[in-house]
């Protein structure tokens, strides 16, 4: 702007010539061995005894008149946009008067003359108060926010999305009272925006949408980053062309480089000798060397190396405001397709992920794993056992990648379409081994014995599929009691009640305890009746009791269920919540069809180890089967049984391809059962063919590893200590 009122665009052209030696002007400065320079351009010997000239011109374009003639313009920002065709030039200026105008220029090119017109439209900003010293006004790229800080320290934000009506969104005073607004500038991306303050002061302010805000337009200007303050006034800065690096200056002779997103100040210069005041600093386009000026005419410059700046502990570990996020986070996010971006670098994400992989698969293969390992170990025939054990042994053979293909692409597909089948039938298939196995005790003596091996081994799995039928069969009905008829909108909460879902979920956890407590409380005369050397009495009165157990339970669950509602428990929003594809029970299948195995295998191996002489002990006093599993032989081979766990989590912990294929890969951070997940180890396949040796990403990556590893070796230590204690209590019997 100049002080006519008129302002004129212009550009830098690097024009470099050749030419003979006797055409070199005398007088040259020597800049290094090769170079020399007149002070206005820049002279090099070539090989064929030429000499190159580089120099820079200023461009000017025509002068535009905006303000009235004779009113100085004292602040002006522009940008390019439009089209190749019809490009436009935005600007804005304030003039000496305080009035400050809005711009824009239109450039068309006459096709067959070459000849171009440039038209010119302007608006007044409203708002600004008479009078007012305005120190700097910048705009940004799209042209639809305008920034204005006057010598107040106030800060007049501009909606400017209708060029022809600039609106005044937002008037807020960011500093201290009687501090001034020194510096304000956009950071890459023009989401973030530095500013400064006499008072040293350095802030990173985001623009966001808050249901409270005061402005026009619903968006207010917050403070996300707080970066160290400098010990005097901050009177130039300069933001990076590549990241989120910045540099600035103050008026004691510090030049300090910082980086927004990690909060870090990485360097801290002061020259020895110098001279006035810095007039501006810059960092080169390569974050590799730092130039300051002084009002004194000295420059100077810094060569530089600030690697991986974006990385401190709090970045990988800690929550993160990053730009156009409302609050803090734990976010990973690499890379994107622009310079702009912001990596988010956050490992908790990908820890939380590796663990809620290993607990849903646990859940669904601990009960399985370790019931099997009882049943083989304690109940069936030897010969149903030398076919059982290897056959899930073999299970442990079959490849990560095909369980994880077969996951992804045969069974997520089936779940997502019979939802309801597969939740009512955890509920269905227990139930149905419970009263299959009620009455096989109603069976005379000698025909349970004579049909105890295959016959019974087969039955059980008969009743496997009459139970999935009968699942799907009576699905229909169950997602309309259940999920008002639409599983997907009820787990997202669009419609019904949780009620008697969680109910369900309760129903559980409620008839254990009920047991547990009614082998205290119930009266000796029950108990005699069940003990009954009759079978059919003794079984007839256990299904009594489990019916009338699995009654009360259901009661006191939906009381409870109600209670849990009425205070804010609800499972959806938790564990429950939007369902996708490839979620995170779908790992749990598959990845239990991995562990199942290991825990299986090791687990029937400690029970099968445990004495003879216990075991003949517990039967010859009139324990049943059962009682002499569960309370003498598991308690005597827990060692080896929480082993065999320790193990099976190793393997769920480590594992990578199931969840690569079956989880969806999304770094999300919710118990949602039916959502996705990305683990460690998954992220470390998918992410390290992509990563540049040495960059950011690819340390960071194996840090995840190191993570992995970390992880693993504290859960196998305190394993081995626990399994250490259960040896030595088992030792003693």
């Amino acid at each position: 702007g100049f002080a006519d009122g008129t302002l004129r665009l212009g550009h830098l052209e690097v024009k470099a010539s050749v030419l003979t030696h006797d055409a070199v002007p005398d007088g040259l400065t020597k800049l290094d061995n090769g170079d020399s320079t007149d002070g206005q351009a820049v002279y090099a010997d070539t090989a064929g005894g030429q000499v190159r000239k580089v120099a820079v011109e200023a461009v000017l374009g025509s002068p535009q008149q905006i303000a009235p003639a004779g009113t100085a313009v004292v602040a002006a920002d522009y940008r390019l946009g439009g089209t190749e065709e019809r490009p436009e030039k935005s600007f804005v200026t304030v003039d000496a008067t305080g009035i400050g105008r809005l711009s824009r220029t239109e450039s068309r090119t006459n096709m067959m003359t070459g000849e171009v017109t440039e038209t010119l439209t302007s608006s007044v900003l409203p708002g600004l108060p008479t009078g007012v010293k305005v120190t700097t006004v910048i705009m940004n790229t799209a042209a639809d926010m305008v920034l204005v800080a006057d010598n107040t320290g106030t800060l007049y934000r501009y909606d400017t999305h209708n060029f022809n009506a600039p609106v005044l969104a937002e008037t807020l005073k960011p500093l201290p009272e009687g501090v001034t607004l020194t510096g304000i500038r956009f950071l890459i991306g023009e989401q973030s925006i530095v500013l400064t303050g006499s008072d040293g002061s350095v802030d990173v302010y985001f623009r966001l949408p808050r249901d409270n805000a005061k402005s026009s337009d619903g968006y207010t200007l917050i403070r996300a980053h707080q970066l160290e303050k400098h010990r005097g006034a901050v009177v130039a800065i300069d933001a990076s062309q590549r990241g989120k690096m910045f540099v600035t200056a103050d008026d004691t002779g510090e030049v300090w480089l910082r980086h927004s997103t990690s909060e870090q100040t990485l360097l801290k210069l002061k020259p020895a000798d110098i001279n006035g005041h810095y007039q501006a600093v810059a960092l080169s386009p390569r974050e590799n060397e730092i130039f300051a000026v002084t009002d004194g005419g000295q420059v100077y410059n810094w060569d530089i190396e600030a690697d991986h700046p974006e990385t401190t502990l709090k970045t990988i570990f800690g929550k993160v405001w990053y730009e156009g996020y409302p609050e803090p986070t734990y976010t990973w996010q690499s890379s994107s397709g622009t310079d702009a971006f912001e990596p988010k670098l956050s490992l908790v994400p990908l820890i939380f992920g590796t663990i809620k992989a290993t607990v849903y698969s646990l859940l669904f293969a601990i009960p399985i794993a370790l019931g099997a390992a009882i049943y083989t170990s304690e109940f069936v025939h030897p010969s149903v056992r030398a076919v059982v054990k290897p056959v899930m042994e073999m299970m442990a053979s079959l490849p990560s990648v095909v369980l994880g293909f077969i996951a992804a692409l045969i069974l997520a597909p089936v779940v997502e379409t019979w939802i309801a089948a597969v939740i009512i039938s955890i509920a269905v298939v227990p139930t149905a081994w419970l009263i299959s196995a009620f009455l096989w005790q109603l069976l005379p003596g000698p025909v349970a014995l004579r049909y105890g091996g295959w016959p019974k081994f087969a039955l059980m799995f008969a009743v496997l599929f009459l139970a999935a039928n009968l699942s799907i069969a009576i699905s229909p009905l169950f997602e309309r009691l259940f999920f008002a008829g639409n599983f997907k909108a009820w787990a997202n909460g669009s419609v019904g009640s949780s009620l008697a879902f969680t109910t369900l979920l309760i129903l559980p956890a409620v008839v254990g305890i009920l047991y547990f407590v009614g082998e205290r409380v119930l009266p000796s005369q029950i108990y005699e009746i069940m003990r009954s050397p009759n079978r059919t009495i003794a079984g007839v009165a256990d299904f009594v009791r489990w019916i009338i157990t699995l009654m009360v339970g259901g009661i006191i669950s939906w009381v409870l269920a109600g209670l849990l509602i009425g205070v804010g428990l609800d499972p959806r929003g938790g564990i429950v919540d939007t369902f996708v594809q490839r979620n995170t029970m779908i790992v749990g299948f598959a990845m239990g069809f991995a562990v199942i195995p290991i825990i299986y295998t090791i687990a029937e191996d400690a029970l099968n180890s445990v004495p003879e002489h216990l075991r003949g002990a517990s039967l010859g006093c009139g324990a049943t089967q059962w009682q002499t599993a569960i309370r003498v032989i598991l308690p005597t081979a827990m060692s080896g049984v929480f082993a065999a766990i320790m193990v099976g989590m190793g393997r769920a912990v480590g594992e990578t391809m199931i969840v690569v294929m079956a989880a969806g890969n999304t770094p999300v951070m919710d118990w949602n059962i039916f959502n996705g997940l990305r683990a460690l180890s998954a992220n470390i396949a998918v992410e390290l063919p992509e990563a540049v040796k040495g960059g950011t990403l690819y340390r960071m990556l194996f840090l995840a590893a190191l993570s992995l590893f970390a992880i693993t070796f504290i859960v196998n230590t305190l394993a081995e200590i626990v399994r250490q204690k259960f040896r030595k209590r088992a030792a003693q019997l």
